[in-house]
């Protein structure tokens, strides 16, 4: 079972950006960002921490992977 990398939230604002998210906002440490797609509007909120426990990746891939396929995802948040 390959185990989760231990990200930083500005790794996971390019993995996110590179499916469409952009930040519209952050209050205090945490980022909001949106995807705006032809009738729905997608919202995922991260941390903005240097370093972000396993946990915390995984409860992000599980919030990511409502809009986008979590096999699209899981090569970016898993080791090899």
């Amino acid at each position: 079972m390959p185990k989760l990398k231990r990200l930083t939230a500005k790794e996971v604002l390019a993995i996110l950006a590179s499916f469409g998210f952009v930040s519209a906002s952050q209050k205090g440490s945490h980022i909001k960002l949106v995807r705006q797609l032809a009738n729905q509007k997608q919202v995922l909120t991260i941390p903005n921490h240097s370093s972000l426990d396993t946990g915390t990746c995984k409860a992000i891939l599980r919030q990511a992977s409502r809009y986008v396929s979590f096999d699209e995802l899981a090569a970016h948040f898993y080791c090899e």
